[in-house]
């Protein structure tokens, strides 16, 4: 996604993060890695890309967080749109704070 951005002649700011697919205590939580990108000087949402690794349920957990992305930036929305955006929370499906969330709050402070 980088040589992309690059080939625009955009400055862009990233930030990735691993963080759990659910609450820590349910049962088969597994890993994600979240890495989002930024215009920077605008915060304009350039892109994102996760990874899960998990049960089953994987592809599921993974696409739910994808579909943030893929919402945010058809709406054309900033880092700060994402980070208001209210996520739900259920153990099955998600920690407290989305990854999604703590991946866009960590790009914030670059962009």
């Amino acid at each position: 996604q980088t040589s992309e951005i690059e080939a625009l002649g955009l400055k862009y700011a990233s930030a990735r993060i691993d963080s759990s697919t659910r609450a820590h205590y349910y049962p088969g939580a597994g890993r994600i890695t979240v890495k989002v990108f930024a215009e920077k000087g605008s915060g304009r949402l350039l892109g994102g890309q996760i990874v899960a690794v998990d049960d089953d349920s994987s592809a599921y957990l993974a696409a739910k967080r994808i579909d943030i992305l893929a919402t945010a930036l058809q709406a054309g929305m900033n880092v700060d749109d994402v980070l208001n955006l209210d996520l739900a929370y259920a153990p099955p499906f998600s920690p407290v704070w989305d990854p999604v969330l703590i991946a866009v709050r960590q790009l914030v402070k670059q962009v």
